[in-house]
């Protein structure tokens, strides 16, 4: 775990950054459902995956927080996650009040129910995003931390897939439960439908990142050794 100082300044806050540009993106683009043909069959999902427009930039949220988590450590890594939970509220907050100002019809390129519809995320959508971050963000801090102890700090490859893929599960089927099966009243088939789908690109994409994680880790961790090389 690497020590906050003034050299640590510019990766510490570009993790940050990467975190809340994917989780703020994830909120606006979490109500539009994307359909992929696939090559073969495969079960409950079928030959389409379904997934929520969300997936692929909120599961950039946990391979974030995983290289914030193994940098800076378990508390720094949930204090990230629950003012960047706080910070939904903020987002919500402004698009809100930006949708229900008035509106230059004659200088807008989109109408006031346009704009309303793309932004405007429902009250369903809005409820199982915000529980399933909550609870799978600080799963997925808690297990990666718990798989570090287990492994004295070896195996990087393993907390990273460890808790995003326990963590990934979590997050999906709570947003699709809550957001999808609850609010919007979704059948069970095609909620189950989504829940595959994301679940398969949240898995893909753990695995896909891990390399970049051991990068990441790297790069930083040598950027620390040469600054306190030159300190002497």
């Amino acid at each position: 775990m690497l020590r906050n100082s003034s050299q640590l300044a510019v990766p510490q806050v570009a993790l940050l950054a990467l975190f809340v540009t994917a989780l703020v993106t994830a909120q606006v683009t979490a109500a539009k459902v994307l359909a992929f043909e696939l090559p073969v069959s495969i079960p409950i999902a079928g030959e389409t995956l379904l997934l929520p427009g969300a997936a692929l930039a909120y599961a950039l949220t946990f391979f974030a927080s995983d290289c914030y988590a193994e940098l800076y450590g378990r508390r720094a890594a949930q204090v990230m996650v629950n003012v960047a939970f706080a910070m939904n509220f903020v987002l919500l907050a402004l698009v809100w009040s930006t949708i229900g100002a008035p509106i230059a019809t004659e200088a807008s390129s989109v109408s006031q129910a346009q704009f309303a519809d793309v932004l405007g995320a429902s009250t369903g959508i809005v409820v199982g995003s915000l529980a399933a971050y909550i609870v799978s963000q600080n799963w997925d801090v808690i297990v990666f931390h718990r798989i570090r102890d287990a492994t004295d700090g070896e195996h990087l490859w393993l907390r990273n897939l460890g808790s995003t893929a326990t963590s990934q599960l979590i997050d999906t089927v709570l947003f699709v439960g809550i957001a999808f099966f609850l609010f919007l009243g979704v059948p069970l088939e095609a909620a189950l439908s989504l829940i595959v789908g994301q679940y398969l690109l949240k898995l893909a994409i753990a695995a896909l990142d891990t390399p970049f994680v051991y990068l990441v880790v790297g790069l930083v961790r040598s950027r620390e050794q040469n600054s306190t090389a030159l300190a002497f």
